[in-house]
């Protein structure tokens, strides 16, 4: 029976081998004695075996320790040649190239690009031959973590985000995706890509879109939860300019430093900046590479965090109010045609990219999220070991219903009745999307917040990054975190690969409110927030496959 050794321990009952016992007869030359496909490509199919779950197992083993998977010296340039230098390295960062949404990265991006164990083990069976064959690939991960906090209430740990609940062992998410990534290196030929990405966990209600499963946390607010925050088909025409990407569907909101995605982030928890802004806009995004380091985008969507069949609808109001007058109102004002627009530039070097971003612009009448975003990202490369990144934005919402009015949220108010498209009766726990205007006597005002959120990281060594994030957010009515007040917030995360498929982000953060408590509630359940602080200790684990 075949073996293999694992921390000196024989494993015989499930068939796996070991890179000695891979090399047989069958193995290319040079292969038969000795298997390091890191020195010969070529013996990567002898290391592995043949049975699936030898495969598997023995690809996380082959790179266990390794910053890369073995490179294929066959394989075409990853990057058109004169293209910006990439800056960074996946591991120990969340990302090899400057991020920006709505696209698939121009000009560096070849199909079949994902370095996964799932499409490695079905590698040799029709089935993975027919994915490899057509450029789509399989694979996702699997994230799970847990914190200590000093609060105590259920949901008490909001508005940080993303360990909801304190003290708490949780699965974050369990993602797997299913693309084609059109191939933007090449300028000769139209192609195409898609993805679909289903996600399940606690995560699912920092995704959330208003008429897609979104009863899982409006009307019942769920522990845990589905959503496909990405569903989506791509067009990539390389004749116009230096390309052209048209993406239509569903996807994640541009631009920000951070993503709901796990392994697309510096640290396990997020920054308020990301947590309470446009999650996603189903809709048409372009993004036009004029040269190789300006990069323009233009899109319509239909509103932010809603869907298309939201716009226009109309539910009963039996309760004639100023803010919606008439027997009918619609299902959710903010579910109209919204543009955004983009503009980015990166240095010839790749050290400096600038992005400034308007996203889902339209009349900005209350609605669920939408949101009317205006900002900007900046990440600069000091050296090969430092790296900042950094970003700020203005948002707003206009005809916020006043939560101080009594008229207004008082007993038999316009909200208490019902008299709005996200009254308690409809929408139970969707408490802090009320503003808390500065004038009690107004049905409702104009809600708005101001952040800068910054990550300062260092590569310590291939596998190791450690980052500290500083954050100032001013919820200026409290419509985005339930609390009127300014927050300042850090924290210091250690993100450590154990391979380019394992990693852990531990990390300990800090919270102040300002002018309020905002910690320690839970308004869902009526629990006013009785604390100013929070220390959050936390740590994740992803696996990725």
């Amino acid at each position: 029976m075949k073996r293999v050794l694992l921390a000196g321990v024989a494993l015989t009952a499930m068939g796996l081998v070991n890179a000695a016992d891979a090399a047989d007869a069958t193995a290319p030359a040079g292969c038969r004695t000795v298997v390091d496909p890191y020195k010969n490509y070529a013996c990567l199919d002898a290391y592995l075996g043949t049975s699936f779950m030898e495969r598997l197992f023995n690809y996380y083993r082959l790179e266990w320790g390794h910053d890369a998977a073995p490179a294929d010296p066959k394989a075409p340039p990853s990057r058109r040649a004169d293209w910006p230098t990439t800056p960074q390295s996946t591991p120990p960062m969340p990302f090899a190239e400057w991020p920006y949404g709505g696209s698939t990265n121009l000009g560096v991006t070849r199909p079949s690009s994902a370095d996964s164990p799932l499409m490695v083990a079905l590698g040799n069976t029709s089935a993975g031959q027919w994915l490899n064959d057509n450029h789509i690939q399989v694979y996702g991960w699997i994230n799970a973590g847990g914190n200590f906090s000093t609060n105590t209430v259920r949901g008490g740990n909001a508005p940080a985000a993303y360990d909801y609940n304190p003290n708490t062992v949780q699965l974050d998410q369990a993602v797997i995706y299913f693309e084609r990534l059109p191939d933007t290196v090449q300028k000769d030929h139209i192609d195409w890509g898609f993805r679909l990405a289903p996600i399940y966990g606690e995560n699912y209600r920092y995704t959330t879109a208003f008429g897609l499963w979104s009863y899982q946390l409006l009307n019942q607010n769920k522990n845990y939860g589905y959503d496909l925050p990405m569903a989506y088909g791509e067009v990539f025409i390389p004749q116009v300019a230096e390309g052209l990407l048209i993406r239509f569907g569903r996807f994640i909101s541009i631009p920000d430093i951070e993503a709901q995605l796990a392994p697309n982030n510096y640290m396990y928890t997020h920054s308020m900046t990301y947590t309470f802004d446009n999650y996603t806009n189903t809709g048409i995004q372009t993004t036009l590479a004029a040269t190789k380091n300006w990069f323009l985008q233009l899109g319509v969507s239909v509103g932010s965090d809603t869907l298309p069949w939201n716009a226009g609808a109309k539910i009963a109001n039996p309760f004639p109010n100023p803010l919606y007058p008439g027997l009918t109102m619609p299902k959710d004002p903010g579910a109209v045609p919204s543009l955004t627009a983009g503009v980015r530039w990166v240095s010839d070097s790749g050290r400096d990219n600038v992005y400034v971003v308007a996203d889902a612009i339209n009349g900005g009448q209350w609605g669920y999220n939408n949101l009317q975003w205006f900002g900007l990202t900046y990440y600069h490369k000091f050296n090969d070991q430092w790296h900042i990144a950094f970003e700020t934005y203005n948002l707003h919402q206009r005809n916020v219903p006043n939560a101080l009015n009594p008229l207004v949220s008082g007993p038999g108010g316009i909200v208490q009745s019902g008299g709005t498209p996200f009254s308690p009766q409809s929408i139970p726990f969707n408490a802090p999307n009320l503003a808390q205007c500065s004038n009690t006597a107004v049905l409702s005002c104009t809600a708005s917040v101001q952040t800068y959120v910054y990550y300062l990281n260092y590569k310590a060594t291939p596998l190791d990054n450690i980052s500290w994030r500083g954050e100032f957010y001013d919820d200026k009515q409290g419509q985005r975190t339930g609390t009127k007040t300014r927050y300042v917030e850090t924290g210091l995360g250690w993100q450590h690969w154990f391979s380019p498929q394992i990693e852990i982000r531990p990390e300990f953060t800090y919270y102040k409110s300002l002018d309020g408590f905002a910690f320690n509630g839970n308004s869902n359940l009526g629990i006013p927030a009785n604390k100013n602080f929070a220390l959050i200790g936390s740590a994740d684990i992803i696996i990725h496959f």
